[in-house]
């Protein structure tokens, strides 16, 4: 069997799940040992273990990684119930930082909930704990001068300038200070770290419904942003506007290990975000 003709991880991790659906291999049991399954497939145990690992992620193996076997799970419905969007992306980002190449990709109204997520991942990089050997991440953001629709005065654009700049210059002021950390993260990991690491930026013309991740080209994440009145201070001054609590929004979890659906709802989603990021060109400049 030549290299071209091996199967890959996906390949191996696609079988494994048609075995576990068609009943061959039940919730309970333990699969064949990593040497078995390679042996198998005529792999090495390097394509097998990152198989295992997917499957894992996915809910379809339980106790993987403690020195023997895993067991076979009951098989996921459609992944894990979702969750408000800042605690479930963090986790979902220190595990894709355990990938030796990290990609993500978002294309959301703000950097907030990203911004505050990747605390986690950071910290494990600075313990130690994990270290990629690069990580690319594209972000997607409506345009600094777009009146968006959310955040936006409660009487609507136009019906006051001076709460209009006001509110504007508050979502431009809040999009700089977040742009910036962001950044200086990555310089941290270049500059502190010795990885490989860069963080681009493009805007659109409009303002997103709903933000998604991309996660390594496996995971895709998506919640839907929910306008509401609500009283905020702008310059001092209480504003009633219509706003979206990004981080509390409801986080849907496909993984391409949950099933054809969800494999192709991953792909989906990545092609549309690569065709949007090409149409949107150029990059954002570090000021």
């Amino acid at each position: 069997m030549t290299a071209s003709q091996r199967p890959s991880a996906d390949d191996i991790a696609a079988t494994l799940r048609s075995r576990i659906r068609d009943g061959h291999l039940e919730a309970g049991t333990k699969l064949p040992t990593q040497a078995e399954l390679a042996e198998e497939f005529g792999v090495e145990r390097a394509t097998v273990r990152q198989a295992l690992r997917a499957l894992h992620e996915a809910g379809w193996l339980a106790n993987a990684g403690r020195g023997s076997p895993p067991t076979v799970a009951e098989p996921p419905a459609g992944g894990q119930e979702p969750q408000p969007t800042l605690v479930a992306l963090a986790p979902r980002l220190e595990a894709a930082f355990a990938e030796p190449r990290v990609r993500i990709d978002a294309a959301c109204l703000t950097a907030e909930t990203l911004l505050l997520a990747m605390h986690a991942p950071m910290a494990l990089v600075e313990s130690g704990a994990v270290r990629p050997e690069s990580v690319e991440v594209r972000i997607l953001l409506p345009h600094r001068d777009v009146r968006l629709l959310y955040p936006s005065p409660a009487d609507g654009w136009g019906a006051d300038a001076v709460v209009d700049e006001a509110v504007h210059r508050r979502s431009v002021a809040q999009y700089d200070a977040q742009l910036t950390v962001l950044r200086q993260y990555f310089r941290t990991l270049r500059a502190d770290h010795g990885i490989p690491a860069v963080v681009r930026f493009r805007t659109v013309p409009n303002t997103p419904p709903q933000k998604v991740y991309l996660l390594n080209g496996t995971e895709a994440l998506l919640a839907f942003y929910i306008p509401a009145r609500r009283t905020v201070d702008v310059q001092s001054e209480p504003r009633e506007l219509w706003d979206a609590w990004g981080t509390r929004s409801l986080l849907f979890r496909h993984h391409a290990a949950h099933g054809e659906r969800d494999a192709l709802f991953v792909a989906e989603a990545q092609k549309w975000f690569d065709a949007v990021w090409e149409m949107q060109g150029p990059d954002l400049r570090e000021p």
